[in-house]
């Protein structure tokens, strides 16, 4: 029988098990829901990069269209970036450009994460987000594993060689269309961007592609690290995407889990909800950064927030300010 670690399975009782001295190793998975509040679309969501996907605007041919049609994922899926460099490289036209240039800045949900490095809860951060935004708050670079790889490193999926961010962007602004019409200097079609060890056109930011294995550091660290965690946060995935949704079932069994997204998840991977769960807590139907304020207030940690106001999304500045 799992001890029952929580005074009650609400963010309250959250709180108080992180206060009790009892807490001492917290694992974080996070999805693309903690930075919709830097303005960054998701995935799946309605509106999301998935759902507003528009195959004709694609430099592809007419089977490859038809794939993205029936399933968008195909879009980062290897098959195709090896037969085809182009969709991958149109779609992420703007995030790799707006990468460059931070032009998004770190949500009030990275920032949680990071005071929980401060107070010593930090065990590790479990990424599948590839926008770097995690490393704006100064989070200790050790602490972070990028399941899904990141934009902000270049490399070649054939010889693996390296490439710099800048020199890369200006062969995207020179040699990709932008499908989003918010370039007017963009090209108005697409070419092939070559390596420069290889020649081969299979140069893009160090993301991980459908198809291809995950970093190792992710494996290592799910084996040493979770099973001896006291509490796991889930925040912002729809859990959907293996083997990084398997984390939910590597810690201990008594290891409380807090969901942080705007439905539940992970049903199918053993989380209860309502009456039956006896250790998963549901923050119910609010953003990331709506909960992890919450969360902030019951910890204290106002003043932490308020030290980083401008270093915030707009919008989230006139939310601090406001506490």
């Amino acid at each position: 029988m799992a001890t029952i670690r929580l005074s009650s399975l609400d963010l309250r009782g959250i709180a108080e098990y992180l206060k009790s001295g009892a807490c001492k190793s917290v694992v974080v998975l996070t999805g693309a829901g903690v930075s919709t509040g830097a303005g960054i679309p998701d995935f799946r969501s309605p509106g999301g990069l998935y759902d507003s996907l528009r195959p004709e605007l694609i430099t592809a041919t007419e089977n490859q269209r038809s794939a993205m049609r029936s399933d968008p994922t195909w879009v980062v899926m290897k098959d195709m970036f090896f037969a085809n460099q182009l969709p991958y490289m149109e779609v992420r036209r703007p995030f790799i450009l707006g990468t460059q240039h931070q032009k998004w800045k770190a949500t009030i949900s990275h920032w949680f994460i990071r005071f929980l490095e401060e107070e010593q809860f930090l065990t590790r951060l479990f990424t599948q987000n590839i926008d770097g935004l995690d490393y704006q708050t100064d989070l200790t670079r050790e602490l972070v594993c990028n399941v899904h790889g990141s934009l902000g490193r270049v490399s070649c999926e054939g010889c693996q060689e390296e490439m710099p961010l800048d020199d890369f962007c200006v062969q995207v602004r020179k040699n990709i269309k932008d499908i989003y019409n918010v370039d007017p200097d963009a090209p108005k079609e697409s070419s092939n961007i070559p390596c420069p060890s290889c020649s081969r056109p299979l140069v893009k930011p160090s993301t991980v592609l459908f198809g291809s294995s995950l970093p190792r550091d992710f494996f290592v660290h799910c084996k040493q690290e979770l099973p001896n965690a006291d509490l796991l946060i889930v925040a912002g995935t729809s859990l959907v995407v293996s083997p990084a949704n398997q984390v939910v079932q590597m810690v201990g069994q008594d290891c409380p889990r807090l969901i942080v997204n705007k439905e539940p998840v992970g049903a199918e991977l053993g989380i209860r909800y309502g009456s039956s769960a006896t250790r998963d807590v549901f923050a119910g139907d609010r953003s990331c950064d709506e909960v992890f304020l919450e969360l902030i207030r019951l910890m204290g940690w106002e003043d932490k927030l308020r030290r980083i106001r401008d270093r915030l999304p707009e919008d989230s500045q006139a939310i601090v300010s406001a506490i």
